[in-house]
């Protein structure tokens, strides 16, 4: 994800990075050549068998803006409920993490870090489960070795985990080091915990019908192809400048309507998983203020997808 300090209107004109003009360049360059094969049609063929004129895109122009709208409407609304769930995750993970620290009495602090660092741990196996990644590389150092393997042989290692923290709970529980009422505000914290995983494998799982999106997908670079055949009456040798402001504006509507509505992959408008997971472990480690802390977290800092440009 890039996150910039805010820019000029002059600066924001040639943004490159972030932007979806690069992957847009090979299909522009084809529009510029349709646009270049109608004017030369148009003013050396005697009969100009295309004249399709521009009432007709005039008409189609304004429907495809609202199922663009639409679209995008729809994209957006999934990576806003992702970037939900993941807040919900650091503010959990934060009040369990106080919770660890401050009700068991008498604490164990090895105890302790086995918790918090299980807790940055099912952040990171979350993050890798949805981009479909190996987690163990990051999950190695974070948990105790019985749970790792437990962990290896899982199908979905974030669920494996938050069982293992309830069972520490219950722990606790046992050995009398917290009571029933401090048990039920734990419970209740790995239950929003489990909420975030089943919203994130929701919004993973469940793409916007493809249907719908080949229908857009196809009437867009329809009409985008087809439009310098209607221009070029009226435009003539400008007929390729009009034709490309068009096509980039719809062309750029629906390719990041597509890349937003995965949330969670590692485009450059994908929220910033690896950021959000580093902020976590953070968290947890200034609470914990123990130098034995199993992961002990570099500062925040930018990573590669969270760029500060």
């Amino acid at each position: 994800m890039i996150i910039r300090p805010k820019l000029n209107w002059f600066r924001l004109l040639f943004v490159w990075r972030g932007s979806v003009l690069p992957q847009l360049l090979p299909r522009l360059g084809l529009i510029f050549a349709l646009s270049v094969v109608a004017i030369f049609m148009h003013d050396h063929m005697r009969t100009y068998p295309i004249g399709l004129g521009t009432p007709p895109f005039a008409l189609v122009g304004i429907a495809l803006a609202v199922f663009l709208g639409f679209r995008n409407g729809a994209s957006y609304e999934r990576w806003w409920e992702g970037r939900r769930l993941w807040g919900t995750l650091v503010i959990t993970a934060r009040s369990l993490g106080r919770q660890a620290l401050s009700l068991p009495d008498p604490r164990d602090p090895a105890q302790t870090r086995r918790f918090l660092a299980a807790l940055g741990a099912l952040a990171h196996a979350l993050r890798h489960q949805l981009r479909g990644t190996d987690a163990l590389a990051d999950l190695s150092p974070r948990l105790p070795p019985e749970l790792h393997a437990r962990v290896a042989a899982a199908k979905f290692p974030p669920a494996l985990i938050l069982l293992w923290l309830g069972e520490w709970a219950a722990e606790r529980k046992r050995e009398g080091a917290i009571d029933g009422f401090a048990l039920l505000a734990i419970e209740h914290n790995l239950n929003s915990l489990s909420d975030v995983i089943g919203g994130c494998e929701r919004i993973a799982t469940t793409p916007l019908p493809f249907s719908y999106s080949v229908m857009i997908h196809r009437t867009v670079y329809l009409f985008c192809m087809l439009l310098p055949f209607g221009l070029v009456d009226g435009a003539g040798l400008l007929t390729p400048l009009f034709a490309l402001l068009v096509a980039y504006a719809f062309m750029s509507l629906e390719a990041i309507a597509a890349q937003i509505e995965d949330p969670f992959g590692l485009e450059e408008n994908d929220l910033a998983l690896n950021a959000m997971c580093e902020t976590i472990e953070v968290a947890l480690h200034d609470m914990a203020a123990d130098p034995d802390f199993a992961h002990a977290p570099k500062p925040f800092a930018p990573s590669r997808d969270f760029i500060l440009d």
